[in-house]
This record gives C-alpha cells, sequence and structure tokens, in this order.
C-alpha cells in the first residue's frame, strides 16, 4: 500500500507544481496575497473530502483513498508553503493580510472539505 501513497503523492506534488506556477502567473497583480498555495489548498481540502465520502460510502476502496487522499491529496495540499508565506507576509510587515490569508484558509478549507463530504 505503500507505494500508492507514494505513487499518488507523487502525482499530487507534480500537480501542486504546474498548478502552482500558473496561477502565480497569472494572478500575481490581481491578489495581495499568495493566492496560487490559498487555491491549491482549498482544491486539496475539497477533493480529500470528495475521496472521504467516496470511501464512506463503499463507492471507492481503500486503495483509492489511499492513492487520492493521502497520496495525491497529500502531495498537493501543502501547509509548509502556506507557512512560509504567512511568516513572509508578517516580515513584510503585511499583519492583517497574513490574518486574512490564515483565516481565510482555514475557514474556505474547512468549508471546501465540507462540501467535497456532503457532494
Amino acid at each position: 500500500m505503500i507505494w500508492i501513497i507514494g505513487i499518488g503523492g507523487s502525482l499530487g506534488a507534480a500537480a501542486r507544481f504546474i498548478a502552482g506556477n500558473f496561477i502565480s502567473k497569472r494572478t500575481q497583480k490581481a491578489f495581495p496575497f499568495p493566492i496560487g498555495t490559498w487555491v491549491i489548498n482549498i482544491t486539496g481540502s475539497f477533493l480529500l473530502g470528495l475521496f472521504t465520502q467516496f470511501y464512506i460510502s463503499n463507492d471507492i476502496g481503500e486503495w483509492l483513498l489511499l492513492f487520492g487522499g493521502a497520496g495525491f491529496c497529500g502531495g498537493f495540499t501543502t501547509f509548509s508553503t502556506f507557512g512560509y508565506e504567512t511568516i513572509t507576509l508578517i516580515q513584510s510587515n503585511k499583519i492583517k493580510l497574513a490574518i486574512i490569508y490564515v483565516l481565510s484558509s482555514i475557514i474556505v478549507g474547512f468549508i471546501s472539505a465540507m462540501i467535497g463530504f456532503y457532494i
């Protein structure tokens, strides 16, 4: 099973890199905080909620939960980059923006996971 998680994680990390670059290049001037990481983490939360519900409902097997949930979503989302970007905002004296970034990430991430779970 560890190989299933590893393959999913590799694909998730590659998808994060591609998506992050794509989003950042197109939105750098439009958003004052790191929207790429934000969108990726929100999307990953939604997907993990979806995978979890499919597993609980017996619509997918354990291997797909491990591949998609622990692997892909684990590799796709990034808490370390989120933390780094928050610290960078604080060091740039953008305290209010850092608070908005953190709170919106947590609240919208939770809501996205719930939506994925209840679809």
